[in-house]
């Protein structure tokens, strides 16, 4: 990577809301069971900002771990 360019930050695909569609709790139900309650806890703070399933799970690996 040229030492003029940044990583890009991830942008949220969705707009935010209160609550996790059905798709993502459906998601979250099998995902959990793999996954600490932090990493859950995040990914749901995650989807909620507007990440997809995909951006939250790579996000929360990033910063919380498995």
């Amino acid at each position: 990577m040229p030492y003029h360019t940044k990583p890009k930050e991830e942008t949220p695909l969705n707009k935010p809301r209160k609550q996790l569609s059905k798709l993502q709790v459906e998601y979250m139900k099998e995902h959990s069971k793999k996954h600490t309650p932090e990493h859950n806890k995040e990914m749901r703070r995650l989807m909620k900002l507007g990440f997809c399933i995909e951006q939250s799970h790579r996000l929360a690996m990033k910063n919380v771990g498995k």
